[in-house]
């Protein structure tokens, strides 16, 4: 990732009080823990670990006509 420019806010004693941040940093920060939180899960971890492994997918246009889409 590229070098990205967080942004620390401070009250007037210099204590920093909050962060600003790339959005793109914080949605990989929110995918993150989205992902952390499903791993909890014995069953969705091996979920997302087979899905990952898979090499196939379905074709949008199936998926649109199986929800009638």
């Amino acid at each position: 990732m590229a070098q990205t420019a967080i942004k620390y806010v401070s009250d007037n004693k210099g204590k920093v009080q909050s962060v600003i941040v790339p959005i793109d940093l914080w949605h990989e920060i929110e995918s993150a823990k989205e992902t952390a939180y499903l791993f909890k899960s014995p069953v969705m971890k091996k979920r997302l670990l087979d899905a990952k492994k898979r090499k196939k997918g379905v074709p949008m246009e199936t998926v649109r006509a199986s929800l009638g889409i």
